[in-house]
């Protein structure tokens, strides 16, 4: 007889008298042990005897193995001559064969997978879908231990441990894994309840289970998760590279076996985007990684440009703007990898396997940027569309990073070259003072601040030595920075002494704060320090507005910083600057610099300002290289603003390469300084010149008698030029004028313009100085 057709023959005082083959299949039991036991040595528990005749449904029976099996039965009173019941015939089948009632096709039928085990974790009972999760027929498993049916495994051990403690404990638990079962090809994720089963006395008579596929849901919040991980791991740096590199760190090897980024030139340029062709594509390998090391299944190295033909998925993409999976036995798929397999065979073992692939479009603001593709080799899913769907979510987040990082080049090498364009390319040679000089951009991704430094020859071999900060970063705080570096030019060449040039400064700093600002004064946080050298009296007059006092070293060796007051920062208005004079001997080095030198979040001001001046003691073949030793001894690794350093070593001129006359205001004394001034002139053998000097020392000093008050002074210098200087007590500065056919006067300043280089005037503290110069330089 089948299992679906067991059956047994009880008498009336419940002994068997009955057995079928079908019966021993499903107990064990064969017909000589069975027959002549009473039915309730059977039975897993009690049932009354003249209850028989009621049963209908599943009852639990202990196998000969000692398991329990729990079979659906169905019991038929054999009635005798004198009508009284003379036994029962009792059929059964396994549960779940043939299910007739409601909750039994319910609970074959259910979409999870469900079971049941008696305390020992021998299978009682299993549904359809738990019988397709293990891959075997429910009279397989049936009365089976549990570790017996699967792999030795970790997740194994800890499926047993869960159902052993539901037994030992007596109470139902929840959790969840991430594994794989016999008949299915991949891992899934479960969500199971398993709680005990009782009697109707409350006795453990074993426990049941039902377990949840919640793969897409696990995936589902993976993916969300891979999100949020993107948010934080892309776009840490302002670098379009580095900003790949992480965007691969992310989706390998938890999306893709591999993957990679290829960009358009012009993104990694400083040029706008060109009209991109709708054919073949052409793109740059800025990034890729694999799950196995030194990724050797790439058939493009980074660096290096690939052209995608129209036909690939990744020119589709990029084509329709939307992400194209493409998998194993497709025709583009193919021609994709045998493409890549041409190109680098040497990489064919290691794309053997490959079954999936997606190319997606890195788009941010309208534009493309260029193409993310992801790969799977050793994954056993296919793409699909809710991967698509994370993977176009995530290449827009890295996109905005990539273009944010393509942006910030871009302003960053237009502030730099703007930057560049206004400070100093090569400082002209001068008697004054000898000079070098370093500009460190920022590297941080605040972008390029507003340092600057200048060095400006003046009249009478004097020399301005300037630096200033803009506090800000970027073009705004480089523009700023133009219009200080303009103004100061401008205001050094009408030869203002440092504390008035910087009033004048501060002035123009509030008005243009007022101007970008409308009625509210903004501060724009600048700072400037100007010096002035005189070589002949060896003087250094400075003031600065909220900057860093500059660092001194003498010619003995001992440095220090110049005690001065630094003033308020340039367009705080209302307030004044204090000058300070020092007279230093030949040979000393003034170093002047940006607070980016000396000043940092983990650093103190004070550590780093004996630093510098330890530094620049030491000894240096040339003032560059000290400028070299001072970076590397003072600033940290990565400086989090812009530096600038500026050297000065002082030179004098000496008693013979300056000759000084007091004249007296009378107009014969024109005469006698002109012999003077000719005579000085052959001395220091420039005869040559004589003939302009004499028109010139002429037409200044008879100005000086005639509209100027004393004391007048003459002072030649020789120089790179030579200098003609006539001072008077007045303050009453001259200027050019067209003279008319009858007028007497009015063209001796037009004449000394005619005959020399350059001339100006310069007020000072006893009056005004007019001076001029003449090249020393011959023509031919």
């Amino acid at each position: 007889m089948e299992d679906a057709s067991a059956a047994a023959i009880i008498d009336a005082r419940g002994t068997v008298t009955g057995w079928s083959e079908g019966a021993r299949r499903l107990t064990g039991y064969p017909a000589r042990e069975a027959l002549g036991r009473a039915v309730r040595e059977l039975l897993a528990e009690a049932v009354p005897l003249e209850a028989m005749s009621a049963w209908s449904g599943t009852v639990m029976v202990r196998h000969r193995d000692g398991y329990l099996v729990g079979l659906r039965v169905k019991a038929c009173a054999v009635t005798g001559p004198d009508g009284e019941a003379g036994g029962y015939v009792i059929t059964a089948a396994s549960p779940g064969r043939g299910e007739t009632s409601l909750a039994g096709r319910a609970f074959q039928q259910a979409s999870m997978s469900m079971s049941v085990f008696d305390t020992g974790q021998r299978y009682l009972r299993l549904n359809d879908a738990a019988c397709h999760v293990m891959g075997v027929s429910e009279e397989t498993l049936l009365g089976r231990h549990f570790p017996e049916t699967v792999e030795e495994a970790a997740h194994s051990r800890g499926f047993n441990w869960h159902l052993r403690h539901v037994v030992e404990t007596g109470r139902p638990l929840r959790y969840e894994s991430y594994t794989g079962a016999p008949a299915l090809n991949r891992e899934h994720a479960w969500v199971t309840e398993m709680w005990p089963v009782r009697d109707a006395a409350g006795e453990l008579l074993g426990t049941a289970l039902a377990a949840f596929d919640s793969t897409e849901q696990y995936w589902a919040r993976q993916r969300l998760a891979l999100l949020n991980e993107a948010a934080a791991a892309i776009g840490t740096t302002l670098d379009v590279v580095r900003t790949a590199e992480e965007m691969i760190g992310v989706v390998v090897p938890r999306f893709a076996d591999f993957a990679s980024v290829d960009l358009f030139d012009w993104v990694l340029g400083s040029d706008e985007a060109p009209t991109v062709s709708t054919e073949e594509i052409t793109l740059r390998r800025v990034a890729h990684g694999s799950v196995t090391e030194a990724t050797p299944e790439a058939a493009v190295h980074v660096g290096e440009v690939d052209v995608y033909p129209s036909f690939s998925p990744i020119a589709r993409a990029m084509r329709e703007g939307r992400a194209i999976i493409s998998q194993a036995g497709e025709p583009a798929f193919m021609r994709w990898v045998a493409e890549r397999n041409a190109r680098a065979p040497e990489g064919r073992p290691y794309r053997k396997g490959v079954h999936s692939m997606m190319a997606v479009p890195l788009r941010a603001r309208g534009t493309t940027l260029g193409v993310a593709v992801a790969v799977r080799v050793a994954q056993p899913d296919d793409y699909a569309d809710d991967d698509a769907v994370f993977a176009e979510e995530l290449a827009s987040r890295a996109a905005v990073c990539v273009d944010n990082a393509r942006r910030f080049a871009r302003e960053r090498t237009t502030a730099l070259a703007l930057q560049h364009s206004l400070l100093p390319r090569g400082l002209p040679g001068q008697a004054a003072v000898q000079v070098a000089h370093r500009y460190l951009p920022s590297g941080s991704a605040a972008g390029i601040g507003g340092d600057w430094f200048d060095v400006i020859p003046l009249s009478g071999s004097r020399v301005a030595l300037v630096v200033g900060d803009v506090v800000g970063h970027g073009i705004p705080s480089t523009a700023t920075m133009g219009r200080l570096v303009t103004a100061v030019r401008t205001l050094a060449d009408v030869d203002l002494p440092p504390d008035e040039l910087l009033t004048h400064l501060d002035d123009l700093v509030t008005h243009l704060a007022s101007d970008d600002q409308g009625d509210e004064v903004a501060e724009l946080g600048a700072t400037c320090l100007y010096a002035v050298y005189d070589p002949v009296t060896r003087r250094l007059n400075l003031a600065a507005a909220g900057h860093p006092a500059p660092a001194l070293v003498l010619p003995d060796g001992s440095a220090r910083l110049v005690p001065m007051s630094a003033g308020p920062p340039l367009g705080v208005g209302g307030l004044p600057f204090e000058a300070t004079e020092l007279q230093l001997p030949e040979g000393s080095v003034v170093a002047l610099y940006t607070d980016g030198l000396i000043e940092d979040r983990d650093r103190d001001v004070d550590h780093a300002t004996e630093e510098l001046c330890r530094a620049l003691t030491v000894p240096a073949d040339s003032l560059d290289a000290l400028c070299d030793t001072v970076l590397k001894a003072v600033l940290p690794e990565e400086p989090s603003d812009d530096v600038a350093l500026l050297l000065a070593r002082t030179r004098a001129l000496g008693a013979d390469q300056v000759a000084t006359w007091d004249v007296t205001p009378d107009p014969a004394e024109v005469a006698v300084t002109r012999q003077a001034a000719t005579e000085q002139l052959t001395a220091w053998g420039l005869d040559e010149t004589a003939f302009v000097t004499e028109l010139v020392v002429s037409e200044l000093v008879t100005n000086a008698i005639r509209y100027g008050a004393p004391p007048i002074q003459l002072r030649l210098i020789r120089d790179q030029t030579l200098i003609c200087e006539v001072s008077d007590g007045s303050s009453t500065s001259p200027h050019l004028r067209r003279a008319h056919q009858d007028d007497e006067g009015g063209r001796g300043l037009l004449l000394v313009a005619q005959l020399t280089q350059r001339w100006g005037s310069r007020q000072t503290t006893r009056g005004k100085t007019i001076w001029c110069e003449q090249s020393l330089t011959p023509l031919f």
